[in-house]
């Protein structure tokens, strides 16, 4: 499934400056919400439990508000992946950590966001966002399950949280400063460094200090988390020690490197520590390289020639366990090229060898919808489903294959239970518009779809301008009618409390 035609268009978004003017005010909400004063606790490097003394700054449930209302933000300011299958592995992989963490105090949810840069932030909320050039660094799951369990650490140990009540006992002008920033440095750390230069260097030293022990303790932790979960807890300061090296004489740094301070003594602990674990030989996981392989055909920001050279030269000297997914992602290539036949060639011995593999019907289901061999991806996916019924790649597949046969009617009931089980995937209501748009008869519901579509991303104003135009469509005093003003009625409440957040 082509997921890269669902990314929000981009007449949908607010400006840039926008975007980032809402930003700053709501982190200058959050300062609002701080005690004046704050404990002077000093936290130490090996205290067992240092997250929860930000709790005289924020609540959980308002790091949850505050952590809805910067996704909605994000959504709208980002190239978010909406990529059903990349989703349900970066997810699946999150919480198999998060399930053996400690202090988890909120919900998890992983999104991958399309750009090449090495970089990864957590949020309030529980939000973990990687950038999609990790897995053109990582070379193993558990690699790249080290930068998550650091993220997670963030967290669970509430670092935002308590870089605000540190940030409060700094005078109001320099506070206003830097915390009108914080949020936007995490996600853009460019943008956010810039901003911080209105403050004073002393003050800037200060923060700089604060989060390098945010990130000793990240890393303490995350690795805790890692050897929990059976990773190999030396892909941690195996992979530091490779950035440090490729980046040592460069230029320009990562943007990781701007969130995520790495001098050599944090290598260097991050190796001691992982010294005290047992070693362990953890095994090539498949799902890894095949959702590796996905992001190099599909995400990597390279042109389709530099990708299949990529997948070219990792052929030479791969391992039989490494060449099916290599395979896997050429055969994207060419789909993507309409070169169909040497997809199929690709493609055929390895759904034969795999069946119920996710990574391979959905490529199937795209070269049978590319070949308009509907049907065939049709009954594919139906016996995938009897096994896996409410697997939410394979409903979205479904659904899709549905749209691109221009029988909408039939995907508008599972459609409508799959938004509804998960008012917040964008996939779903993307295509629930688009299969009412097929239809020509149901103008409201399209409206009402793409007006949810809006409110995910925050666009208020837009949402209740549709679902209004779709509660005037319908008969006066309908079931229809008062499900949409019902539906109005949630929407101007979240708006408010949306712009209260920056009104505090």
């Amino acid at each position: 499934m082509p997921l890269r035609a669902l990314r929000h268009s981009h007449s949908l978004l607010p400006s840039k400056r926008s975007g980032r003017r809402l930003l700053a005010y709501l982190l200058a909400g959050l300062l609002a919400t701080a005690p004046a004063t704050a404990s002077t606790e000093q936290y130490g490097f090996d205290l067992p439990d240092i997250g929860t003394a930000a709790a005289g700054t924020l609540t959980i449930a308002q790091e949850k508000e505050f952590g809805d209302a910067y996704m909605r933000m994000l959504r709208a300011s980002k190239p978010i992946i909406s990529d059903p299958l990349l989703s349900e592995y970066v997810n699946a992989l999150g919480h198999r950590l998060v399930a053996n963490a400690n202090d988890v105090r909120t919900p998890f949810q992983f999104i991958l966001i399309d750009n090449q840069a090495i970089n990864a932030f957590a949020f309030f909320g529980g939000y973990v966002a990687m950038h999609s050039g990790l897995f053109l660094h990582a070379n193993t799951e558990s690699e790249l399950a080290s930068v998550m369990a650091h993220e997670i650490a963030h967290v669970t140990q509430r670092h935002l949280a308590r870089s605000m009540e540190d940030q409060a006992k700094k005078s109001p002008l320099t506070v206003a400063a830097l915390v009108g920033s914080l949020m936007l440095a995490i996600a853009a750390p460019e943008a956010g460094i810039a901003a911080a230069h209105a403050a004073t260097a002393g003050t800037i030293q200060s923060r700089i200090n604060y989060t390098r022990r945010n990130e000793e303790e990240a890393d303490r932790i995350g690795i805790d988390t890692l050897a929990r979960a059976d990773f190999d807890v030396s892909a941690m300061p195996r992979f530091f020690t490779r950035l440090a090296d490729e980046y040592r004489y460069a230029s320009k740094m990562p943007e990781y490197f701007s969130t995520h301070p790495l001098p050599e003594s944090r290598i260097t602990d991050s190796r001691a520590r992982a010294r005290q674990y047992p070693q362990k030989r953890v095994p090539l996981s498949p799902d890894y390289q095949l959702a590796r392989a996905r992001i190099v055909a599909r995400y990597s920001g390279i042109a389709a020639e530099s990708a299949m050279d990529w997948f070219e030269r990792k052929l030479k000297k791969a391992s039989p366990a490494e060449k099916q997914s290599l395979n896997y992602g050429v055969a994207l290539l060419h789909i993507d090229a309409r070169r169909f036949d040497e997809a199929r060639t690709l493609l055929t011995p390895l759904i034969q060898a795999q069946p119920n593999n996710r990574f391979f019907i959905d490529a199937m289901t795209d070269l049978d919808i590319g070949e308009k061999h509907f049907d065939k991806a049709l009954s594919r996916l139906n016996d995938a489903l009897a096994n896996q019924p409410d697997n939410r790649v394979l409903l979205l597949n479904r659904a899709y294959t549905y749209v691109k046969a221009q029988r909408g009617q039939e995907a508008i009931p599972a459609l409508e239970r799959y938004t509804h089980q998960y008012p917040d995937d964008s996939n779903g209501w993307f295509l629930l518009q688009q299969a009412y748009e097929s239809t020509g008869t149901h103008r409201d519901g399209e409206l009402a779809a793409q007006g949810e579509r809006y409110a995910l991303r925050g666009q208020w104003s837009k949402a209740i301008r549709n679902y209004t135009q779709a509660s005037q469509l319908v008969e006066l005093g309908s079931l229809a009618q008062a499900r949409y003003d019902a539906r109005l009625d949630q929407l101007r409440h979240q708006q408010a409390r949306f712009n209260a957040l920056k009104d505090r």
